[in-house]
């Protein structure tokens, strides 16, 4: 890989770990609704020129139901699940919960239809995962809130379904113009809601200053920039930037908002990246699919 692969790698693993952070700090002082209010609606106006430039929404001519199932299951319901749940959860916890997506993604496959078969290596990275998830769940662990953890976990579901929409129905949609679809999708839906639920005091500057890091850096300009990596990296070793996230998540949770790194983190850690790095894992034999050597336009990613 390339100076300027590795370069691209390490930048949107690290912006793609700071939402957790900034989610936990803005929550605080707005409600969640606004959060992801603010954050999709920043997110579409910088992306809408890139979105133009890649033909617009003539590109979703016929595709609209599909786009907005896969909408509803990327980002209107696990934004909303992930910035509820960091009200009582730690930063740490969330990335950490979040990166049992590969794991979901296994377990979803099985239910929908996928027969393919599935090294043991697979299946021990499940429950290596699972075992990983049963830690963070453990006494005090969690905050003592397990409806917040169960949120999460919802919305890493929701990251995994997605994709299966993506597969089957949006192929030749240009990744560009679907992604600031989906995100305008989401704060028309959410506009109402504020709306009525107003009105808001206007927050203080470091809750302001996290919407806006949310909606121009973890969003606009992380998606620009996965795009240039895959081009750079191509697509399969572009999601090496999902085991970069929790890492991220849980140094910043302790550098900035001093969460503590117990024994019981650690291990947490080293369990789920381990287990969704097995989970993932694809056999040697196995020929690159599309998703392998699709272009930046063609492939889907599963924005935090």
């Amino acid at each position: 890989m390339s100076r300027r692969g590795w370069i691209l790698l390490v930048a949107v693993g690290v912006i793609w770990g700071v939402p957790y952070l900034l989610i936990k700090i803005a929550v605080t002082d707005v409600t969640p609704v606004m959060v992801v209010f603010v954050r999709t609606a920043l997110g579409a106006l910088l992306l809408l020129p890139f979105a133009l430039r890649g033909g617009g929404l003539r590109v979703l001519r016929g595709h609209w139901p599909a786009v907005l199932g896969f909408a509803v299951l990327e980002i209107v319901l696990p934004w909303i699940l992930l910035s509820n749940a960091e009200r009582t959860l730690s930063s740490s916890t969330t990335g950490l919960l979040v990166a049992t997506v590969p794991i979901a993604a296994v377990i979803l496959g099985r239910l929908v239809g996928d027969r393919r078969p599935v090294a043991l290596v697979r299946w021990v990275g499940l429950l290596v995962g699972l075992g990983g998830v049963a830690l963070l769940l453990g006494p005090g662990a969690a905050g003592g809130d397990p409806w917040a953890v169960a949120q999460v976990l919802l919305a890493a579901l929701g990251y995994a379904a997605a994709p299966i929409i993506a597969d089957r129905a949006l192929r030749d949609v240009p990744a560009i113009p679907l992604t600031a679809t989906c995100l305008g999708i989401t704060a028309l839906a959410y506009a109402p809601v504020v709306l009525v639920t107003g009105p808001h005091e206007w927050p203080p500057v470091d809750a302001v200053l996290a919407l806006v890091g949310l909606g121009a850096l973890c969003t606009a300009l992380a998606f620009v920039l996965f795009f240039r990596l895959i081009v750079e990296v191509g697509a399969a070793r572009s999601t090496l930037v999902a085991y970069l996230n929790p890492v991220v998540a849980v140094a910043l949770g302790a550098l900035v908002l001093d969460e503590a790194i117990t024994i019981t983190v650690l291990a947490a850690t080293a369990l789920i990246l381990v287990g969704s790095a097995a989970a993932s894992r694809r056999p040697r034999s196995v020929a690159p699919t599309a998703d392998d050597v699709a272009t930046a336009d063609e492939v889907r990613v599963t924005p935090t």
